[in-house]
């Protein structure tokens, strides 16, 4: 058992703050990662403010990278010493996971969400009390005992406080073009929203040689990053009717559409923009219980809408495929960054929230 500092989450909505806290050693087919950095994720800030109700007080955190300390009984992909990025936990024996589709566990809620690692009990405690942790993670930490996994074995000639963020939501953005619709040459894809994730799925559509990218945005800002980054054409919804533009832009429809702002009715037009055979991706999380309208004739003329959960990504596979393209210089994410201390959290998560910043990353190590 060792004693850390953390960010703790003590209720809804509350600021994040900086405490004491004790991490209990690995057990069989865990990992004790010193984190060194980690991004901080829309989704983080939902449970923050309890949208997705995962127990209190937490520790937060799911973009964590860092360098392994100790392994428990069992673990063999890792070992001390290794640098690796920390996503999602699955596992492993459901039927899902075992053909290749760990982002659709049967146990995915339980193990990301429930706040304890998969035997049910915690590693986080304070005060002799549990703590939560999340994503099987909790990486608003200096230290985080995670399962083998979370944890993604990555080279070290890549800056390790970088690649955290390539654990959720820029695999999410990325993965849903790459892995989901995987988008014919020459195609054309809209993207809604040009926060980290729209971006990432902008890079990412850059990548995958489609010829129309259209990024659809609020701030103008995010625009130009979003041409930066290889969209070849931005709408403003405060300046034009989004779908009447798009269909104008692409002669009658989009092939794809990338629905990143959580937003129902950017869903409907998410939907609406599509050419017949167009397939959309649901990535935003709104709160729980939130319903869309569409118009079902519209669904009807061979239009397809999907769900996507951490790009539909094998970490191990993808998260090494995307540092190879970032190597390339063909998926500069290092962008999106800006980098803060850990104690200034809540600073960054304002920032994040406003648009200021966006991808903070928390340096920790």
């Amino acid at each position: 058992m060792i004693q850390t500092k953390a960010a703790v989450t003590h209720g809804k909505g509350e600021p994040f703050k900086i405490e004491d806290i004790t991490i209990d050693d690995p057990k069989a087919g865990e990992v004790l990662v010193r984190i060194e950095a980690v991004g901080i994720c829309h989704t983080d800030l939902i449970v923050r403010d309890q949208y997705y109700p995962v127990p209190l007080p937490a520790v937060l955190g799911h973009e964590g990278s860092g360098v392994v300390e100790k392994v428990g009984p069992g673990v063999s992909s890792v070992q001390p010493g290794d640098h690796v990025v920390l996503s999602f936990a699955s596992c492993g024996d459901c039927v899902k996971c075992n053909s290749g589709n760990p982002y659709a566990c049967d146990r995915f809620y339980d193990l990301n969400f429930a706040g304890t690692m998969g035997d049910g009990t915690c590693r986080l405690h304070q005060h002799d009390k549990d703590i939560s942790n999340f994503f099987g993670q909790g990486s608003f930490a200096h230290y985080s005992v995670v399962s083998e996994r979370n944890a993604v074995k990555v080279p070290k000639d890549v800056p390790l406080e970088l690649l955290g963020p390539l654990g959720c939501g820029i695999q999410t953005g990325s993965g849903a073009v790459l892995n989901k619709l995987q988008p014919r040459e020459g195609s054309t894809i809209v993207v809604f929203g040009c926060g980290s994730v729209g971006l990432s799925a902008i890079m990412a559509s850059k990548v995958a040689n489609c010829t129309t990218i259209i990024a659809v945005d609020l701030q103008e800002s995010r625009l130009e990053m979003a041409k930066e980054l290889g969209a070849t054409h931005t709408i403003n919804p405060k300046d034009v009717n989004s779908v009447e533009e798009i269909q104008r832009i692409t002669g009658g429809g989009a092939d794809y559409s990338i629905e990143t702002t959580s937003n129902p009715n950017v869903l409907r037009q998410a939907v609406d923009c599509l050419a017949t055979l167009g397939k959309a991706v649901v990535i935003g999380a709104p709160p729980m219980g939130t319903e869309v309208n569409l118009d079902v004739n519209t669904v009807l003329f061979e239009r397809s809408v999907m769900g996507v959960l951490l790009g539909s990504a094998v970490p191990q596979v993808f998260i090494p495929k995307l540092i190879n393209l970032y190597k390339q210089g063909k998926f500069p994410f290092d962008k999106l960054v800006k980098y803060y201390n850990l104690e200034d959290i809540n600073q960054a998560s304002t920032d994040s929230e406003s648009g200021v910043t966006i991808k903070p990353i928390l340096k920790i190590g």
